[in-house]
């Protein structure tokens, strides 16, 4: 009876461990990850206080004329060339802060140069207050003397925003050279007699270019071409080859090089192109004229100097 007993509490024992260890497994069963776990997506957040401004594009030109990309400097004188930036900045254009540009020579002289009229100018640039949403254009304009150097020369334009962030482009133009001058303002012989010799006249001629010029003179009376120095108001004319011109001042007219109706060089006569400022380059011709028989009243004629390469 007692062995009955045993068993029976024996067989309640393994019932319980058998149930206890079967809810365990189904509870753990129930905390298994499944497969739609192996990967997780979270959601991940920025705001970009800044964004860089960026120099789209350079276009350079000459003056406010777009089509001319290649530039004419203007003889004696300045000549406007403007570089029109196309500036984005995804925080609005009204971020940027500043815009400056340099234009330079890129043979003879460098982004970061001094400045220099021969190959170097440095500008602040305008809005031209035609921006769009994140995006405007800026006007460089730099006004470049006369004897600034022939040849590519490179704009590089910069833009800064409120962070002191930049961005940067370029572009390239070319300046053609420049033969051109000028002379002094008429050559007046003063009272002279028939058959004398007028006293010895300068004028002088300044190079307005970028180039190192020779110089040709050709003489005519009232159209190119008729053989003559001057006409005469009461009677006759002078034949061009009694004005005569030389680059010393010898005060002999006989020593002197007759003019021609036809262009020619005066000889040993060179003149550099400007490199410094208000240094211009200048030479000295010196003139003279002879009064044959027989004209009379007051007389005139014309001289056409020309710049030539040399």
């Amino acid at each position: 009876m007692l062995n009955k007993k045993k068993a029976l509490y024996l067989v309640f024992f393994i019932l319980v461990i058998s149930l206890a260890i079967f809810f365990s497994s189904f509870s753990n069963a129930n905390n298994i990850i499944g497969d739609n776990y192996r990967n997780v997506t979270v959601t991940t957040r920025v705001t970009i206080s800044n964004s860089n401004p960026e120099v789209l594009e350079v276009i350079v030109y000459q003056e406010t004329n777009n089509s001319l990309l290649n530039v004419t400097l203007n003889a004696g004188s300045l000549r406007n060339i403007t570089c029109n930036a196309t500036i984005r900045d995804w925080n609005g254009y009204g971020d940027i802060t500043g815009v400056n540009a340099t234009l330079w020579h890129i043979t003879t002289s460098s982004r970061f140069a001094p400045d220099d009229n021969n190959s170097h100018y440095t500008t602040n640039c305008i809005n031209s207050g035609n921006g769009i949403n994140y995006t405007v254009n800026y006007l460089c304009i730099f006004p470049v003397y006369y004897y600034a150097n022939n040849g590519t020369w490179n704009c590089s334009v910069m833009a800064i925003d409120t962070y002191n962030k930049t961005g940067n482009n370029s572009n390239t133009t070319y300046v053609y050279p420049l033969y051109a001058l000028n002379v002094t303002d008429g050559i007046d012989y003063g009272n002279v007699a028939v058959d004398d010799d007028s006293l010895t006249k300068a004028a002088n001629v300044t190079n307005f270019g970028n180039m190192p010029i020779n110089i040709s003179v050709e003489g005519y009376g009232a159209v190119r071409g008729d053989g003559l120095a001057m006409n005469c108001s009461i009677f006759g004319n002078i034949s061009v080859e009694y004005e005569r011109f030389s680059i010393v001042d010898t005060g002999n007219w006989i020593d002197k090089t007759p003019l021609s109706s036809t262009a020619q060089l005066i000889s040993n006569l060179t003149i550099p192109k400007q490199t410094l400022p208000s240094t211009p380059m200048v030479n000295t011709t010196y003139w003279q004229l002879r009064v044959p028989p027989n004209p009379a009243g007051n007389c005139t004629g014309y001289i056409i100097f020309q710049a030539e390469a040399p």
